[in-house]
């Protein structure tokens, strides 16, 4: 009888430590569903990436370089392909030498046909506006008519030729004859004015 009692009383020593490794197992499984039921319900902080767009590479061309020709003689560029340290202290009238630098953008080359990034202009010592009338343009005015002694005048836009160095504004005012007169130009009816003197002297004569 007690030989029988031994195998059973095993037998629930085994059943309750296998019951208490189940309950165990569902309590620490348990757990482990709530932690990860609890980390999707709330993931926490979220981080925020902000992405910077790369700078675009500027491709325009400046305007000035459709003036400027490539590969030529860096001291024969317009003026509106090169910067220049101007000394306006300069004498009147008196040759000047001016240290130049090329435009971005802008390629020259020297007398050996080497490329140019500085260089000198020799050039004469006088503003813009004082430049002889071959060396500058100007805008015309055919609402300026006149045909009165001595000739109106007008105020015209002028501007200096490319290849022209000077001192000061390229572009200035300048008071102008009226060159235009019932839309002729003065020379055109200085010449009919006389054409017409001279007929009427010749009439006038004949009838005498």
């Amino acid at each position: 009888m007690a030989a029988g009692v031994r195998p059973l009383r095993g037998l629930r020593s085994v059943c309750r430590v296998l019951l208490f490794l189940s309950q165990f197992c569902i309590l620490s499984g348990g757990e482990q569903s709530q932690a990860l039921a609890q980390s999707i319900k709330d993931p926490g902080p979220t981080r925020t990436f902000t992405v910077v767009p790369r700078a675009a590479e500027s491709t325009e061309i400046p305007p000035y370089v459709m003036k400027c020709p490539s590969n030529g003689l860096c001291s024969r560029l317009p003026a509106d392909c090169i910067d220049c340290t101007t000394n306006f202290s300069c004498i009147y009238g008196k040759p000047v030498t001016f240290d130049c630098t090329v435009k971005p953008s802008v390629t020259c080359v020297d007398q050996d046909f080497k490329s140019q990034k500085n260089f000198i202009i020799n050039m004469t010592c006088r503003f813009c506006w004082q430049l002889p009338e071959t060396d500058y343009e100007c805008s015309n005015s055919t609402s300026c008519m006149t045909v009165s002694c001595p000739r109106q005048r007008y105020t015209a836009n002028c501007t200096v030729r490319d290849h022209v160095h000077c001192l000061g504004n390229r572009t200035f005012p300048k008071m102008l004859y009226c060159n235009w007169t019932g839309g002729y130009k003065w020379s055109t009816a200085l010449a009919l004015s006389l054409q017409v003197w001279v007929g009427h002297v010749q009439l006038t004569v004949g009838l005498h």
